[in-house]
């Protein structure tokens, strides 16, 4: 097993990992604000053309003849080489007639689709529902779970992986769609899991008698040292996974592991250095999980 005891005099690598967390939650902010997301198809609507070629070609090649045709405002995805999307927000045909002439390529239409641009405005209300109704639930949980510094902690380190990869999609701007807002649902229960095992480590510690005389700082050391193999490797596997989508997977799942992939990285980040360092600036203490007697029992505790 891998010897974590170093980390046990490393206080000053948590708050740098916090300023750092917070340099990158502003630069997340920055970009939302100012470039905002390339809203997918799902959410804007529009004419989708799905289609092969008999001739392998590269993305930029095929956009080329597609240009020569004069259509504007389209997305071209490569499904594969020879596999590809055409997304337009209104219908011009002329590109496609184009095409059809063409007969080297032997171009041949799989499937054609319309979506109305109030149906993407409801999967997009319904998905931001469905995101919000998932952190409430996180907060009530964390509420009920733990003392309060400690569940302030998770819920900001929650809320810093969700801004920090919505922010990377608008300063890329990659496509934003339904799978991408799938993807930060998944963020939630992962960081959430990441979150809990330091917090319940951190409170597990804070109530032996032993440690009773050690510093908080010095217990949410301890606390991360020996939790810090079980993330990493818990962490290295599911990103191992993610990366198998990303590079196997093709077109269709690329937003999706891209989000998921950069969630899982932050989740660990704001696990050590937000949801565990937070609570120590709130006042967390041993004596938050003392046990209070009330006044009759402890009139009968001093009774001799």
């Amino acid at each position: 097993m891998i010897n974590f005891s170093w980390l046990k005099n490393g206080s000053h690598l948590r708050f740098v990992g916090l300023a750092f967390s917070v340099l990158l939650v502003i630069s997340a902010l920055l970009g939302i604000a100012y470039k905002g997301l390339n809203m997918g198809f799902d959410f804007t609507g529009g004419y989708l053309t799905e289609f092969t070629t008999s001739k392998v070609l590269t993305q930029s090649q095929l956009n080329d003849k597609i240009s020569d045709s004069g259509i504007t405002n389209y997305i071209l995805t490569a499904q594969s080489e020879q596999h590809f999307q055409l997304k337009q927000s209104e219908l011009q045909g002329q590109w496609l007639d184009s095409l059809e002439d063409n007969d080297e390529l032997e171009v041949k239409v799989i499937s054609s689709s319309y979506l109305g641009s109030q149906v993407g405005d409801e999967l997009f209300e319904q998905g931001c529902l469905a995101l919000f109704a998932a952190m409430v639930a996180v907060m009530m949980y964390l509420a009920v779970r733990f003392e309060w510094r400690l569940a302030i902690g998770a819920v900001v380190a929650l809320l810093h992986d969700i801004i920090i990869v919505v922010g990377l999609f608008a300063w890329l701007g990659l496509e934003f769609n339904l799978t991408v807002l799938a993807s930060l649902l998944a963020i939630i229960g992962y960081s959430l899991n990441d979150s809990i095992i330091v917090g319940d480590r951190v409170r597990e510690l804070l109530r032996i008698d032993s440690n009773q005389q050690l510093s908080v700082d010095s217990v949410i050391n301890n606390a991360i040292a020996s939790t810090l193999t079980r993330t990493l490797i818990t962490s290295g596997t599911t990103l191992a996974t993610v990366a198998s989508v990303w590079l196997l997977a093709g077109a269709p799942l690329e937003g999706f592991s891209i989000a998921l992939f950069a969630g899982i990285v932050v989740g660990t980040l704001s696990s050590i250095c937000i949801a565990a360092t937070l609570p120590q600036l709130l006042g967390l203490s041993a004596e938050n999980y003392k046990l209070k007697l009330d006044e009759t029992s402890q009139a009968l505790m001093d009774m001799p």
